[in-house]
């Protein structure tokens, strides 16, 4: 079946239609991995986007649902350029096309994903539909693609109650328990965050993103993890507010992507939408404390205003070598820092996971 990616700036793209064949109005967005695809799907950073995959080859290893980020896929639509035909890995159990269509999410493939990914570059992000209808006049469309706007996504990707979890559970085969217990505040969290605090022998209690500070210190944790999530940051002023108390407690925090963003605004920051953003696995990251450079994971569309940083609040801790941008700051009266990548990065890659490690060397710091 034909299928259609109407761009908002009148561009269409043809291909063939996988997955389901509704009709949706999406964030155009593309990512650069050249593995990974299930953790892409699966990771509920992108809600309300549509992903171009600009590998040119996608499912050539199937899907392993013990590699999933969360319990679902959450992207409204999937974009390539070649769907692999056979899937060549002992631990592949279902093709992509199908997993697309029992999530209900439909895609395109046959797009040529290169002059897409440079339409977007030039024009930055926009919104498009994919759609099996041919529509003979687009001006039908436009004015419905144009208005399209990402809300309300990390209500809808955060887990619905709290939940606990202790060492050599959830996939993990930590025997030691290190006595630390860390608060996961989740505003859109991926499987593996959980996994990298319990492997080091913390105990987890995940919490909805909406969960008021005074119910989490009321447990006492010896740390507080902020997420990564979906959206634009500004548009969480209730969990905005409840950082900024988590913050003032002195409770040592961690905050990666989301959650990075979210205690920059806490804290007095200001953050603002990239031109097409950060999303693939080969993204190299500086620390400005030891000029050492990792390649990272990431996966976010609005960045810190470094000039809106108040000095004497946090400092850049980490810089992109690409662009400049914020990738991470450390906190000067409080025991926090945060990132703009993922050092959980899953399936890879690991270079900056010792980022957990430094955070449980703070919390027993602060014992």
């Amino acid at each position: 079946m034909r299928a259609f990616l109407i761009l908002e700036d009148g561009h269409v793209f043809t291909g063939e239609s996988i997955g389901s064949s509704r009709e949706i109005i999406s964030e155009i967005v593309f990512n650069t991995s050249m593995t990974g695809y299930l953790e892409v799907l699966t990771d509920p950073s992108y809600a309300g986007q549509a992903v171009t995959m600009t590998y040119p080859l996608i499912g050539n290893y199937g899907i392993c649902f013990e590699d999933m980020e969360s319990k679902k896929a959450w992207p409204d639509g999937f974009i390539v350029r070649e769907l692999s035909r056979l899937a060549s890995n002992f631990r592949n159990e279902a093709d992509i096309d199908s997993f697309l269509k029992e999530q209900d999410i439909p895609g395109i493939k046959g797009v040529d994903t290169r002059a897409l990914t440079k339409v977007l570059r030039e024009k930055g992000t926009m919104n498009g539909m994919i759609t099996t209808k041919e529509y003979a006049d687009l001006t039908e469309v436009t004015d419905k693609i144009k208005s399209y706007k990402v809300t309300g996504v990390v209500a809808k990707t955060t887990c619905k109650e709290k939940i606990s979890y202790k060492p050599g559970e959830f996939g993990t085969d930590a025997d030691v328990d290190c006595g630390l217990h860390v608060a996961l505040l989740d505003v859109g969290s991926k499987n593996n965050i959980i996994r990298c605090l319990l492997k080091r022998g913390c105990t987890v209690t995940v919490y909805p993103a909406f969960s008021k500070a005074e119910e989490i210190l009321a447990e006492k944790p010896d740390g507080i993890m902020v997420s990564n999530g979906p959206g634009d940051p500004s548009e969480c002023v209730e969990v905005i507010a409840e950082m900024k108390k988590l913050y003032e407690s002195g409770t040592p925090i961690f905050a990666i992507c989301l959650g990075h963003q979210l205690m920059a605004l806490a804290t007095g920051a200001k953050t603002e939408k990239m031109k097409y953003g950060h999303r693939g696995a080969n993204h190299p990251v500086k620390d400005v404390r030891t000029n050492r450079v990792y390649i990272s994971s990431q996966n976010h569309g609005y960045v810190v205003k470094e000039d809106s940083l108040n000095p004497e609040i946090a400092k850049t801790a980490f810089v992109n070598v690409n662009d400049g941008t914020v990738e991470g700051l450390e906190y000067t009266k409080q025991p926090v820092f945060t990132v703009q990548f993922h050092p959980e990065a899953c399936s890879g890659p690991k270079d900056s996971e010792f980022l957990f490690d430094e955070f449980v060397k703070m919390m027993e710091v602060s014992e």
